[in-house]
């Protein structure tokens, strides 16, 4: 998830320690690193991954904005780094399931990377194995009013959409995606995250064969492989 900066002192300051800068009073620079964390929070440095990251942010959250969907990108500020309009996080992430994770594989009696009937939204508060919480807990804990879920649910119900079909049109099956919001005049928009941290990609005919596993990231080369794959599709 990425993090977000706004212009009054206090938050600057707390900006300034998340290491992230202002580019004006209007805009937010978000610069991606050159390392990846596993599910472990183990941190994988990789050369220029911050540059493909970027690289593939942008594409898809201009693909998306073809569709009419409300992002808040507006371009790519350096090879590493993107501008988004000035907003503040929201700060919880809403993953999109199409597939049995290990989780609901458990739950429900499914084999894991089942394809699911309907897509299933959960929302994530951090990315501990406990992060799952329930629109109640988003309510009542004012981290959003029902309006704007509502809203968001059929953002991200669009996005699914035109996701799974990008990819279907490649040969690919969307397993799961995160889509993370910003709020800037009232308004809701996607400001992040379609990069190969969230996006979780298999082959339609469901052999991975020689392909990493996006559940399974552990080192330095299965992040370079896996990306390079994914900016590989966006030209495909």
């Amino acid at each position: 998830m990425i993090n977000n900066s706004i212009t009054n002192k206090t938050n600057n300051e707390e900006a300034s320690k998340q290491g992230l800068s202002i580019d004006s009073l209007d805009f937010h620079i978000v610069e991606y690193p050159d390392f990846f964390v596993d599910n472990s929070s183990k941190k994988i440095k990789c050369k220029n991954l911050g540059e493909k990251f970027a690289s593939i942010n942008s594409f898809f959250l201009d693909y998306l904005k073809e569709y009419h969907i409300p992002t808040g990108y507006v371009k790519l500020h350096s090879k590493n780094s993107m501008k988004y309009i000035r907003h503040t996080l929201l700060p919880f992430s809403v993953k999109i399931l199409n597939t049995a994770d290990k989780r609901i594989s458990k739950l429900f009696n499914l084999k894991e990377g089942d394809q699911l009937n309907l897509p299933i939204f959960e929302y994530h508060i951090g990315d501990s194995k406990d992060s799952l919480v329930s629109e109640s807990h988003l309510i009542a804990f004012n981290f959003c009013i029902l309006d704007d879920l509502k809203i968001m649910n059929r953002i991200c119900s669009k996005v699914n959409a035109v996701l799974r079909s990008f990819f279907e049109r490649r040969n690919e099956v969307l397993a799961e995606v995160n889509c993370i919001f910003g709020k800037s005049n009232d308004k809701l928009y996607l400001i992040d995250d379609f990069t190969p941290r969230s996006l979780k990609l298999f082959p339609a005919n469901g052999e991975l064969n020689k392909r990493v596993n996006p559940y399974k990231i552990k080192t330095a080369s299965d992040v370079k492989n896996y990306t390079d794959y994914l900016h590989k599709l966006m030209i495909a």
